[in-house]
């Protein structure tokens, strides 16, 4: 899909401001934010997202930024703003844990940082429930298998970096579904500090608590709540690729 794009410039003026300035920017703000844009050569930002700031479309929001689609040089990127009310000081800590996700091949890829930006690869595709939402007919189950399958493998790979992402038990907001590739996203929470449960919450997530489960279910019938809860106790006693194995055997996957 054709993205349209408005010049960095016009992000002086309202409406546009809120998005460099959100919550609330004094115009000096916004300027010197601009002149940080001009230097990681973002030249201009296309209002386009499932998410709306005021009557902007933003591809997403969160505590500490909202992530717009933008051009850096030519070249498509997501762009993540620190909010001006965000408790976090500038974004270096998140580029940190980011370039430790891709170091495992995990997340959107790490391409520039500054105060207060953060610009990421950007993955054309929805939220992992808005996908589920629209598989039909033939072939669904096995793409579906697939997806959560590779999801979980990034988890697995997570916990073994002793790197818990923190909040993957909401799922449908931290897995996109791109067309070249699904991985997880969103690591504002991420601690490597913590005992990781990434492959723990996310099976969760996709098999036992939430609406998701049950979407799971319409799709494909999974093996008894029980099964998965003792395959998972397992994998938490000691996180082995053979219990990694054995919790996707149970899963069918």
């Amino acid at each position: 899909m054709e993205h349209s794009f408005i010049s960095i410039k016009k992000f002086l003026e309202e409406p546009y401001s809120l998005i460099l300035g959100y919550p609330k920017a004094t115009s000096r703000q916004i300027k010197s934010r601009i002149n940080e844009l001009e230097k990681l050569k973002i030249k201009s930002i296309s209002l386009t997202g499932p998410t709306t700031l005021g009557k902007l479309a933003i591809l997403g929001k969160g505590y500490v930024g909202v992530v717009v689609l933008a051009k850096k040089n030519n070249k498509q990127v997501a762009l993540k703003i620190r909010r001006t009310d965000s408790q976090r000081k500038d974004m270096k800590n998140e580029s940190v844990l980011l370039k430790l996700v891709n170091s495992v091949n995990v997340g959107p890829k790490m391409i520039d940082v500054s105060k207060n930006f953060l610009v990421m690869e950007y993955l054309d595709g929805e939220k992992i429930s808005d996908w589920i939402n629209s598989l039909t007919g033939v072939g669904s189950a096995k793409k579906l298998k697939s997806t959560i399958k590779k999801v979980l493998e990034d988890c697995f790979r997570l916990d073994q970096i002793n790197f818990d992402h923190g909040e993957l038990s909401n799922v449908s907001k931290h897995v996109i579904v791109g067309k070249t590739k699904s991985t997880l996203i969103d690591f504002e929470s991420s601690s490597t500090n913590r005992r990781p449960s990434n492959v723990t919450s996310i099976t969760q997530a996709f098999f036992i608590g939430s609406g998701i489960a049950r979407k799971t279910q319409k799709v494909y019938k999974n093996s008894p709540k029980e099964k998965i809860i003792e395959a998972l106790k397992q994998y938490k006693e000691e996180k082995s690729r053979v219990n990694f194995d054995q919790l996707l055997k149970i899963l069918k996957l």
